[in-house]
């Protein structure tokens, strides 16, 4: 007997036409389908002539709604697991219902098809030696004044999820921690109607968005380019700051010491530096 199996389906993030053949063949051949938001995947759906039962599977309900998908699996049924535009389980349910159908023994398939994120840095024209996926940053000020701060010198392209209501705070709070000179691509209702793909130094995108409230409406993907890479030999301003405050109390050994514990930079070049300004002195 074939065991049952819960495909994971990627559904277009705005055009329909992106939807692929074999999501497409999924969808018609399972018996059940668990959707974040039973309309909008109904709607989907109905577009492709495609009838199915449908099981409600949000972040509010999941972890009962995976107990309840292990049971229809057990009985024999298969299952596709969708969202509301794109890839489920990423900065969206269905991680608890994997990992739970997974740990049950059942097979997951992945049916991978369009992705916000590659979506946005095919087209971002940004460089670099890879990518972090961050996702949606904190909702609090201060929240996410600290991931930023955390992020600040990632040698990679950052990639964050925004929603409306919050685009114009979170790059606000970039441009100082980032550098108002550091580049920002603002993918904006990608595939959709209003698709807009902005690209300029974070100052600017500040006045961007407030110059034209249209421009914060809709779904975001922001792309902050990589952090600078220091010349060898450089060290930035607060690492210099720290080691001048331990050099003024403490021997030149002790300082770069602690000066590399508290900043994370590299211990020889705190030290060149530190015998740089011994010899100023």
């Amino acid at each position: 007997m074939t065991q049952s199996v819960l495909y994971v389906v990627a559904t277009p993030i705005g055009n329909l036409g992106d939807i692929t053949l074999r999501a497409l063949e999924t969808l018609k051949n399972v018996d059940i389908i668990a959707a974040e938001d039973t309309r909008h995947t109904m709607s989907l759906l109905g577009h492709f002539g495609i009838k199915k039962r449908l099981i409600a599977v949000h972040q509010h309900n999941e972890q009962q709604s995976a107990q309840l998908l292990i049971e229809k699996l057990r009985a024999g049924e298969n299952i596709a697991l969708v969202t509301d535009a794109g890839t489920p389980a990423v900065s969206d349910p269905g991680a608890i219902v994997v990992n739970a159908v997974r740990t049950s023994g059942f097979k997951v398939m992945p049916i991978p098809g369009a992705s916000a994120i590659i979506t946005a840095l095919s087209a971002s024209g940004i460089c670099g030696n890879g990518f972090t996926f961050i996702g949606f940053l904190p909702a609090s000020s201060s929240q996410r004044k600290k991931v930023l701060e955390g992020l600040a010198t990632y040698p990679y392209t950052l990639v964050f999820y925004e929603a409306p209501h919050r685009v114009l705070e979170s790059v606000c709070d970039m441009a100082p921690i980032f550098g108002a000179e550091r580049n920002i691509v603002i993918a904006r209702e990608l595939t959709k109607t209003f698709e807009t793909i902005f690209s300029s130094q974070l100052s600017d995108a500040v006045e961007w968005l407030k110059a034209d409230v249209n421009q914060q409406r809709g779904e975001f993907v922001l792309l902050v380019e990589p952090s600078p890479i220091k010349e060898a030999g450089d060290i930035d301003g607060t690492e210099l700051h720290a080691l001048k405050v331990l050099l003024a109390e403490l021997p030149l050994k002790q300082a770069v010491k602690l000066a590399a514990e508290i900043t994370g930079a590299k211990k020889n070049l705190l030290y060149d530096y530190a015998l740089q300004l011994k010899n100023n002195d």
